[in-house]
């Protein structure tokens, strides 16, 4: 005769971390714990569940990776502001984009390099220590001379390994990519946030002015393929949608 399992056996099954992620996740969800509230430290949490601080410390850890939580050091440890998402349909490269509009579109390359990924990379591109090496390109596109966007782009070598040799004045890293890893899949959030000096003085905008940010990661060939930023000044740009 089968058995159903237990809720104790399915809990045990479930990886503490997550146990924890998921906890936090809930006091958040449901109220318990408002935008900008100090939460329990990563102590009280450890003697919470039973586990080591270091298994609290990689929960918490992933929550700030993904922006539900913000860490401050010497502080403690709060609850995120929580940014608004909104949905688009359709993705496109911007240098279409801008010759749609009637418009003429100039990339200019800032930088073209090998890259040392550090942890958080490492976690986007599901990497080990021992892959390390990523490409790294940053792009300013421009629509009749004015900058839009900088283009702050991560590249995994295994998925494009001639990415190094393009001429990317000529053709966009979308483009490239779009035809040597065709896309499996993305993800991608916008949001609102400060500029930092470099990224100011390449979109000619003054630093106290707010940016919107792209952010996008892209899939193929059964891997992360890209992790980018797009950078755009809020008063020169907007994203549109339909379905």
């Amino acid at each position: 005769m089968s058995r159903t399992p237990s809720t104790t056996a399915v809990v045990a099954a479930t990886p503490a971390f997550q146990r924890i992620k998921d906890h936090v996740l809930q006091q958040i969800q449901s109220g318990q714990w408002q935008q900008g509230q100090a939460i329990p430290s990563e102590a009280a949490l450890a003697r919470q569940f039973n586990v080591a601080r270091m298994t609290v410390n990689r929960a918490l850890r992933e929550l700030s990776d993904e922006q539900t939580l913000n860490r401050v050091q010497g502080s403690g440890t709060f609850v995120a502001q929580q940014k608004y998402q909104s949905t688009l349909v359709q993705l496109r490269n911007i240098a279409d984009e801008i010759s749609a509009r009637g418009h003429q579109h100039r990339g200019q390359l800032q930088r073209l390099e090998r890259y040392k990924a550090d942890a958080a990379l490492l976690r986007q591109f599901e990497l080990t220590a021992a892959q390390q090496q990523l490409f790294h390109s940053v792009v300013v596109h421009f629509e009749n001379d004015v900058p839009i966007q900088v283009e702050d782009r991560y590249v995994n070598p295994a998925v494009a390994p001639d990415y190094m040799a393009q001429d990317f004045g000529s053709q966009t890293p979308n483009a490239y990519l779009t035809r040597v890893a065709p896309l499996q899949g993305v993800q991608y959030a916008i949001e609102a946030s400060m500029p930092g000096p470099e990224v100011a003085e390449l979109l000619r905008m003054e630093i106290t002015e707010p940016c919107l940010v792209l952010r996008r990661c892209t899939r193929s060939q059964g891997q992360v393929a890209s992790v980018s930023a797009l950078w755009h000044p809020a008063s020169r740009y907007q994203f549109t949608g339909s379905f």
